[in-house]
C-alpha cells in the first residue's frame, strides 16, 4: 500500500510531462512590432532588403570559398563545378521552405525553433534548438580561432613582424598533452564583435555590410584575374573519377551554403519582413552559388586538378602563375569572410536565446532587451562568453566532424513544418480513419521519408547492394504519394513554396541522406544531446514554459 502514492505520483508526473511536451505555440501572420514580455521593450525594424541579402551572404561565404573549392576538386576534378550546382539545387529546396515560413510568420524571432514550436510541439522545438545551438557554439569558437590565425598570418607578411608572434597569440599552443590549447587573440576578437553586436542591429549591420561587400568584391576580382589565366585543356577530362566522385563532392560542399537560414532569424528586425525575407533568403543563396561556381571554374582552369594543394589551393594556383600579390588579397578576403561568418553566427545565437527566454524554456534574463540599444544584450554577452572560453582554451577544430548535425536537423524539421502547417485546419486533419488520425498518418509518412533517406545514405556510404536503396526509394515515393493523395493543403499568405508536399519531402530525404554521410561520432552526439536536452526540458522547461506568453 505504501507504493501506491509513489506509483500514482510517477504516473501523474509522466502525464504532465507528455501534456507539456505536446503543446504547441499559436502564431499568426501579424507583422506588427513585437515586444519583450520581460521588459516591455523590443527589437526594432532597421534591416532593409540589401542588409538582409548581405546578412545571408555574410553567414554563408567564409574563408572556405578559397579552400573547399580546391580541396574537393582534387577528387572530383573540374566536375567540382557540378558538385556545387547539385548542392546549390538541394539547398534551394530548403531555402524555399524557409522562405515560405519566414513570410508566413514575419513577426517572430527564432527561425527553425519557432516554426517547429508552431507546427509540432514544445519538446520538438526545444530539441531543435539544442542541436542548432551546439553547432553554433562550436562553430563560433572554431571560426574565431581560424580568424585569429589568419590575422597573425597577414601581420607576419610585414617584414619586421615576421616570425615575431608566439604560437599562443593566434595559432594556438597546446598544454597538458593537448588537453588545453591556448589562443589569446581569438577571445579578444570575440569581445570586439560582441561589443559591436551589443551596440545595436543597425551598427552591426553596417559592419557586416562593409565586410561582406569587401569579401564579395575580392572574390569577383579573383575570378576576373584568374579567368585570364585559364587553360581550357585543364577542364578535360571534366569528371576524371566518375560521376560518383561528383556526387560525393556535392555532399561535402553542401555545407558551404549553410547560413542563408540566418536571414529567417532576423524577422523581427526587418523593415518589411513578409516581402523582404523570402527575397533575401533566395537571393543570398543564388549569389553564393554563382560565386562558388565562378571560383571552381577558375581554380580548375588555372592548374590541373591533380596539382591543387590542400591547405591553400587557390593561393597556390595564383603563385604558380606568378601572381603572388593575389595571395595577400586572398588572405584579406579570408579575414573578411571569417569576420562576417562569425559576426552573423553570434547574432543568430542571441536571437535564438531571446526566443526561448520569451517562451520560458530558458531563464527570463535571456528575454531582456536593452531599452536604448534594442538588442538582447544578456543573450549576446552569454554567447560571446561561451565562444570566448571555448576558443581561448580548447582546440575546437578537433570537434569539426560532429558539426552540421544541427543544420541538417533544422533544415529537415523546417521542411516538415511547411507540410504540416499547410494541412487544412486541425479539426479536419484530426479526423480518425479507423485507428489513426489523418494528422498522425501524415507525420508517419514524413518519418518514413526521413528513414528512407537515411537508409539510402548508408547504402551509398558503405557501397551495399543497390537493392536496399531501390526498396528505400520506393517506400519514400509511396509515402510522398500518400502525402499528396490523403492530405488537404491550403495556400499560405505571402510567399508560397511550390510543389508542396513533394518539394519539402524531397528536401527532407536529401537532408537525411547527408546526415548519413556524417562521422559516426556525429550520430552519437545527436542521440546523447537529445537525451540530455529531454532531461533539461523535463526538470526545467516543462514547468516554466508558456506557449501563450509570446503569442503573436
Amino acid at each position: 500500500m505504501k507504493n501506491i502514492p509513489s506509483s500514482s505520483s510517477s504516473s501523474s508526473w509522466f502525464s504532465n510531462f507528455c501534456n507539456s511536451a505536446l503543446r504547441a505555440k499559436t502564431l499568426t501572420g501579424s507583422s506588427g512590432h513585437q515586444t519583450s514580455p520581460a521588459t516591455g521593450e523590443g527589437l526594432v525594424r532597421r534591416l532593409g532588403l540589401s542588409d538582409l541579402v548581405l546578412l545571408g551572404i555574410g553567414a554563408s561565404i567564409g574563408a572556405g570559398i578559397f579552400v573547399v573549392t580546391g580541396t574537393v576538386a582534387r577528387d572530383a576534378g573540374p566536375g567540382v563545378t557540378i558538385s556545387f550546382i547539385l548542392a546549390g539545387a538541394a539547398c534551394v529546396l530548403n531555402a524555399l521552405c524557409y522562405a515560405e515560413l519566414s513570410s508566413r510568420f514575419p513577426a517572430v524571432v527564432g527561425g527553425a525553433y519557432m516554426y517547429s514550436y508552431a507546427a509540432f510541439n514544445e519538446l520538438t522545438a526545444f530539441l531543435v534548438f539544442a542541436q542548432l545551438m551546439l553547432d553554433y557554439h562550436i562553430a563560433a569558437a572554431s571560426i574565431a580561432r581560424s580568424l585569429a590565425s589568419y590575422v597573425v598570418t597577414v601581420l607576419e607578411l610585414i617584414p619586421f613582424l615576421k616570425d615575431s608572434f608566439p604560437s599562443w597569440i593566434g595559432h594556438g599552443k597546446e598544454l597538458f598533452g593537448g588537453v588545453l590549447s591556448i589562443n589569446l587573440l581569438a577571445p579578444i576578437l570575440l569581445v570586439l564583435l560582441t561589443i559591436i553586436l551589443c551596440q545595436g542591429v543597425g551598427e552591426s549591420s553596417i559592419v557586416n555590410s562593409f565586410m561582406t561587400a569587401t569579401k564579395v568584391l575580392i572574390v569577383i576580382f579573383v575570378i576576373i584575374v584568374g579567368a585570364f589565366e585559364v587553360d581550357v585543356s585543364n577542364w578535360s577530362p571534366f569528371a576524371p573519377n566518375g560521376f560518383k566522385a561528383v556526387v560525393t563532392g556535392a555532399t561535402v560542399v553542401f555545407f558551404a551554403y549553410v547560413g542563408f537560414d540566418a536571414v529567417a532569424n532576423s524577422a523581427e528586425e526587418s523593415k518589411k519582413p513578409q516581402r523582404d525575407l523570402p527575397i533575401a533568403i533566395l537571393a543570398s543563396l543564388l549569389i553564393c552559388a554563382l560565386l562558388y561556381i565562378g571560383v571552381c571554374l577558375v581554380i580548375t582552369g588555372m592548374v590541373p586538378y591533380k596539382f591543387l594543394g590542400e591547405d591553400a589551393p587557390l593561393a597556390e594556383a595564383f603563385t604558380a602563375k606568378g601572381l603572388k600579390y593575389m595571395t595577400v588579397l586572398i588572405s584579406i578576403g579570408g579575414i573578411a569572410g571569417l569576420t562576417t561568418t562569425l559576426l552573423v553566427g553570434l547574432y543568430v545565437q542571441s536571437r535564438l536565446y531571446l526566443g526561448l527566454g520569451r517562451d520560458g524554456l530558458l531563464p527570463s534574463i535571456f528575454a531582456k532587451v536593452h531599452p536604448i540599444r534594442h538588442t538582447p544584450i544578456h543573450s549576446q554577452i552569454w554567447v560571446g562568453v561561451i565562444a570566448g572560453i571555448l576558443a581561448g582554451l580548447f582546440n575546437v577544430h578537433e570537434l569539426s566532424h560532429i558539426l552540421s548535425v544541427g543544420s541538417l536537423t533544422g533544415y529537415s524539421v523546417v521542411s516538415a513544418c511547411v507540410i504540416t502547417l499547410r494541412w487544412r485546419d486541425k479539426a479536419e486533419s484530426q479526423v480518425y480513419r479507423r485507428w489513426i488520425s489523418t494528422w498522425h498518418e501524415g507525420v508517419i509518412c514524413l518519418v518514413a521519408v526521413a528513414c528512407c533517406g537515411f537508409v539510402v545514405g548508408l547504402s551509398y556510404r558503405f557501397n551495399t547492394s543497390y537493392i536496399f536503396s531501390l526498396v528505400a526509394v520506393l517506400i519514400a515515393v509511396l509515402a510522398i504519394a500518400a502525402l499528396c493523395c490523403r492530405q488537404f493543403y491550403t495556400d499560405p499568405p505571402g510567399f508560397s513554396c511550390p510543389g508542396v508536399p513533394v518539394v519539402p519531402a524531397v528536401s527532407i530525404f536529401f537532408n537525411i541522406f547527408l546526415f548519413a554521410q556524417l562521422h559516426e561520432e556525429a550520430w552519437v552526439r545527436f542521440v546523447v544531446l537529445s537525451i540530455i536536452s529531454m532531461g533539461i526540458y523535463a526538470f526545467y522547461g516543462q514547468y516554466h514554459a508558456d506557449p501563450a506568453k509570446c503569442k503573436v
